[in-house]
């Protein structure tokens, strides 16, 4: 379903960053000789100071056979997600001057087994406050309702959209939203809780900022 409330949409990660990703389709054929297929991006921090990481993801031959197509349509879904779980990873920087990084989306990314995608496995614990942060952080971006069972956070939860939306009700009842369907309109009680979802958002670049000084030595 699309969102009521404009075109700009903020994917959370497990650890608390609300981010945007604007992804400069389509893939293209890597000019390495490498068997590669390249995707641009940049993905920014949105309640940062300009926090960004600009990103090259290599799509490797093994994942673009199961992959119906490369069109965003189909690719879109699993490029946010193969990028939320390299950060939950602690593998992305996030900086103010460009550096470009490679990402590697290839089949550790993928169950054969099962034919899906694998990013994240989140108990209901996880779902419910990755919940409270989506929507906090989309609310005060955007304003208005957000629909809340999206297959690509499902997949990146390694659950359903219609468990989400169960998870949902279950918050709903402890009056952090009002829900129709599955559309959620943040109450008053979540959004003044601006100072925990901020303190997430600085917990987690911190926790980065940390791992990656180790790294530069």
């Amino acid at each position: 379903m699309p969102e009521k409330n404009g075109s700009k949409k903020i994917y959370v990660s497990l650890t608390g960053l609300p981010l945007t990703f604007d992804l400069k389709w389509p893939f293209h054929a890597s000019t390495s000789g490498a068997d590669w297929w390249v995707l641009h991006g940049t993905i920014r921090v949105e309640s940062s100071n300009g926090l960004h990481a600009l990103v090259a993801v290599n799509l490797s031959a093994t994942i673009k056979e199961v992959m119906p197509s490369l069109d965003p349509k189909d690719g879109e879904g699993p490029v946010i997600n193969a990028l939320r779980k390299e950060i939950d990873r602690k593998q992305i920087e996030f900086v103010k001057s460009p550096k470009l990084l490679p990402v590697h989306f290839s089949s550790r990314h993928y169950n054969f087994k099962r034919n899906q995608f694998i990013f994240e496995k989140a108990a209901d614990g996880q779902i419910a406050t990755f919940l409270e942060r989506k929507v906090y952080w989309q609310t005060r971006a955007t304003g208005g309702d957000i629909w809340i069972a999206d297959e690509t956070e499902a997949q990146y939860l390694e659950t359903t959209a219609h468990h989400l939306s169960e998870v949902a009700g279950q918050l709903a009842k402890q009056g952090l939203w009002r829900m129709e369907r599955a559309y959620l309109t943040a109450t008053d009680l979540l959004m003044s809780q601006s100072a925990r979802f901020e303190a997430d958002v600085k917990c987690a670049l911190e926790e980065l900022e940390r791992k990656h000084v180790f790294e530069r030595g």
